[in-house]
């Protein structure tokens, strides 16, 4: 089976200073994948590489049979609005939009007509526990509340890949499983595959297989999983 994702010998470095020294990964379609790894590590520098935000020094990377890291900035960008999703530690939700506009967003940039995109993102509303706050911005939202509304925006659109960046880390643990367990359910409910980065192994439970980021390269971890 060819891979949905696949890393080869990724390099990247900042200013003279190494983050990735020859990572490489492959994810098949329909995993959920953890990257885990302490501070500094590089993993989140890997989850750029392999959304098409950051170009490696060196190495490859190819989704779906295509290389991405080859492409210019402009079909890197189309890549990331129609194939991707993409949830951040903190939301990054626009401050000056309804939590129903920041839902819609990726819809609009795409070319969906306003009346259309609301419409379509007003159901993950009910779908994530957030009935009535559609019309609400960021600074009324608790971070629960703003990181779902993060998730809709990232699962909208149906993207063959969701990549979620540290997705619980400003949230406390009973908040933090709420929005892993509809993260879950959600990209499985709709065929989405899972790439995410966390330093928690509770958020990395939830994972089909972990991969271990240390000094810029990668390893698996294997997990004997209950009732296995």
């Amino acid at each position: 089976m060819t891979a949905l994702i696949e890393a080869r010998d990724l390099e990247v470095s900042f200013g003279g200073t190494p983050a990735l020294r020859g990572a490489s990964l492959t994810v098949e379609t329909g995993d959920v994948v953890a990257i885990m790894g302490p501070s500094g590590s590089g993993k989140s520098t890997l989850l750029h590489c392999l959304g098409g935000i950051l170009v490696p020094d060196a190495g490859e990377v190819w989704v779906d049979g295509q290389r991405i890291d080859s492409l210019d900035e402009q079909r890197r960008s189309t890549l990331r609005r129609d194939t991707f999703g993409f949830v951040f530690q903190f939301g990054q939700l626009v401050p000056e939009l309804t939590a129903e506009e920041n839902v819609a967003l990726p819809l609009l940039l795409g070319g969906r007509r306003r009346a259309a995109a609301l419409a379509e993102a007003r159901p993950w509303f009910a779908r994530l526990g957030l009935d009535g706050l559609h019309r609400r911005r960021s600074g009324e939202l608790s971070g629960g509340e703003a990181q779902r509304v993060a998730l809709a925006r990232g699962l909208v659109t149906g993207p063959r890949v969701l990549f979620a960046d540290e997705p619980t880390g400003a949230l406390d643990s009973l908040t933090g499983e709420q929005v892993m367990d509809l993260l879950v359910d959600a990209a499985r409910e709709q065929g989405s595959t899972v790439v995410l980065v966390t330093h928690e192994p509770r958020v990395a439970a939830y994972a089909d297989r972990q991969v271990i980021v240390r000094d810029g390269r990668t390893s698996p971890l294997t997990v004997e999983r209950v009732g296995s």
